[in-house]
């Protein structure tokens, strides 16, 4: 008898967890699903989840939402077909989807998040949901003026151009104007989507490249130049600064002491010029080389046809002997002499102007006073007959 009751009392405690875990079962109807909940967001940005719903049930579930462990400043929506909801209803073993979106706030310091969302439904429905969300970047509330290459090298006579980032962190549109605080002589202009712009508008957490070309003045000397750049509005700014390293301006000039580019020289002979190089610019020039273009027959020839360097407003003085050919008609012929090195060049335009030789005058006249002579001996000997 007492055997009886210890083995039915034995059979009840074995099936009593089992009717506890069905009731357990019965009462977690319903369950949340989302493929993506650990993402990645800047600050200022805002996460889609799309949410399943599952009844597991054999009734129809009616549950509301909420969410639990937002951090502060979070803000969250739940909308379904497009609308904002507080109650959803999900027919027996079926599903629905909701859209879960999260916006992070623009000033948040960069870390790991958690928060989870609750579907509760009627009686024991209730189901969780984590997410975790890492905001990669520092968060500010205010405008950031970046460039990722403000720094560039160049000629005096180069356009230096700059690409700077624009990002409004503020919670709403910003009409920015931009100004650059250049000394006088440099030119600045921006550009936004190509375009020539003195203002840019951003909606919030919006980002723009905006092009930066700087042109230095004439004749800049050679330095390294700082060009502060500003977007403002009247309730923010951002500034950064740009920096533009000039190598020099390369320049070259050829003439003459005196600046006269003409002279003559007889038939045959020749005639030496003075010829001086001058370095203009504000770099110094290297193997520079000077030559001549002469008129057919002509030569020419440089006591020196090369100038090792020349730096910056220094000037070196060349020989040049042109010599006219023995034929060479009277008038005036044109020398072009020329000065360059690989950055610069320059051209001289010489008039040279051709005269006959005095003997060749002399050994003129003696011919025509030899056939006067000649036309007067015939005369006096044949004109009495």
């Amino acid at each position: 008898m007492y055997k009886k009751i210890i083995s039915l009392i034995c059979s009840v405690l074995l099936l009593f967890p089992i009717l506890f875990i069905g009731k357990v079962e019965a009462a977690g109807g319903i369950s949340l699903y989302t493929p993506y909940t650990g993402l990645s967001v800047t600050p200022g940005e805002t996460l889609s989840y799309d949410v399943t719903v599952l009844n597991k049930s054999s009734s129809i579930s009616n549950m509301t939402f909420d969410v639990e462990g937002l951090p502060k400043g979070w803000n969250y929506t739940i909308t379904a077909g497009g609308n904002d909801i507080s109650q959803l209803s999900v027919r027996e073993n079926g599903e629905q989807s909701i859209q879960f979106d999260v916006t992070v706030p623009l000033e948040i310091k960069k870390a790991d998040y958690q928060f989870t969302l609750i579907a509760d439904g009627e009686g024991d429905d209730y189901a969780e949901l984590p997410f975790i969300t890492t905001v990669s970047e520092e968060g500010t509330s205010a405008t950031e003026l970046t460039s990722e290459q403000p720094n560039m090298e160049g000629h005096a006579d180069a356009t230096f151009s700059y690409t700077v980032s624009l990002k409004n962190r503020t919670a709403e549109e910003q009409t920015y104007a931009l100004s650059a605080g250049t000394k006088e002589g440099w030119g600045v202009q921006f550009k936004a989507d190509g375009k020539a712009v003195t203002s840019v508008a951003l909606e919030p957490n919006a980002s723009k490249d905006i092009t930066v070309e700087v042109t230095p003045p004439t004749n800049v000397k050679a330095d390294t130049y700082s060009i502060p750049i500003k977007a403002a509005n009247s309730s923010t700014s951002a500034e950064t600064t740009l920096e533009a390293v000039i190598t020099g301006s390369y320049e070259l000039k050829i003439s003459t002491p005196e600046g006269n580019l003409s002279t003559d020289v007889t038939a045959g002979n020749s005639r030496t010029v003075n010829l001086v190089i001058e370095n203009t610019g504000t770099a110094t020039l290297s193997d520079i080389s000077v030559k001549a273009s002469t008129p057919p027959n002509w030569e020419s020839e440089f006591n020196s046809d090369k100038i090792a360097s020349l730096k910056a407003g220094e000037t070196k003085t060349i020989k040049a002997t042109l010599t006219a050919p023995d034929e060479a008609i009277a008038g005036d012929y044109v020398t072009t002499f020329t000065a360059e090195t690989a950055e610069a060049s320059s051209d001289a335009s010489f008039r040279v102007a051709v005269e006959t030789s005095t003997l060749w005058g002399i050994v003129a006249i003696l011919i025509i006073l030899i056939v006067i002579g000649g036309l007067y001996f015939i005369f006096r000997k044949f004109g009495r007959r």
